[in-house]
């Protein structure tokens, strides 16, 4: 018989989850079924626009925070945690495991793993302990996702009044209008199919087009 080399299923997570940097997410990704989302490290304690994107992603289905076990993961984790209604965040934590990842030359300073170098195993243990609820994903796919073309191709970059339809999809999704187009891209993703996202730019512009 035959061995079944194929992956292990990815967990649906139905809340958002923020790491720290591109490896962590990369890790992640082929773990969970959820939206993942990176806060470039100690660049979140000034990137307004992301602060915003993880307050409205709170508001929408929660946060989980996922940062690594060292003191950095942790000033990372303390201030989302007070920028945020604890309410809206769980918190999940990795245990301390000591190691290099392979692609560094050397440990960090605390010599522990981050998120990227943690097994699969004990990341799943992890989210399990925090008493998130999670389920196989079933391989079935939502629909497509709304991309930057989409946006391009219904007016909202790239023309003169980009900036006004833009600001009329936020305000009808009650959503802050200083949202950035990269931040608004991944909430309407999570707000939203891409169906549901043309039915909505029809209600708003339709009018515009049929106009003499």
């Amino acid at each position: 018989m035959e061995e079944n080399r194929s992956q292990p299923p990815r967990i649906h997570v139905r809340q958002a989850v923020i790491v720290e940097g591109r490896y962590d997410k990369i890790k992640l990704s082929s773990i969970l079924d959820a939206t993942i989302i990176e806060t470039h490290g100690f660049r979140i304690f000034k990137d307004r626009e992301r602060m915003q994107l993880l307050r409205v992603l709170a508001e929408k289905k929660g946060l989980i925070v996922l940062t690594d076990s060292d003191a950095a993961g942790f000033k990372i984790r303390h201030h989302i945690a007070g920028s945020i209604d604890p309410k809206l965040v769980k918190h999940v934590y990795i245990p301390d495991v000591y190691g290099k990842e392979r692609r560094k030359e050397k440990a960090s300073r605390e010599g522990k793993l981050g998120v990227e170098g943690i097994s699969r195993q004990e990341i799943l243990k992890a989210f399990e302990k925090s008493g998130v609820l999670c389920e196989e994903s079933g391989g079935e796919t939502a629909g497509r996702e709304i991309t930057k073309i989409d946006l391009f191709e219904d007016g909202l970059t790239g023309t003169l009044n980009s900036a006004a339809r833009r600001g009329a999809l936020l305000k009808s999704c009650e959503l802050p209008e200083y949202l950035g187009t990269n931040a608004m891209l991944v909430v309407l993703n999570v707000m939203m199919s891409y169906d549901a996202y043309k039915a909505k730019i029809a209600e708003l512009f339709d009018e515009e087009r049929t106009a003499p």
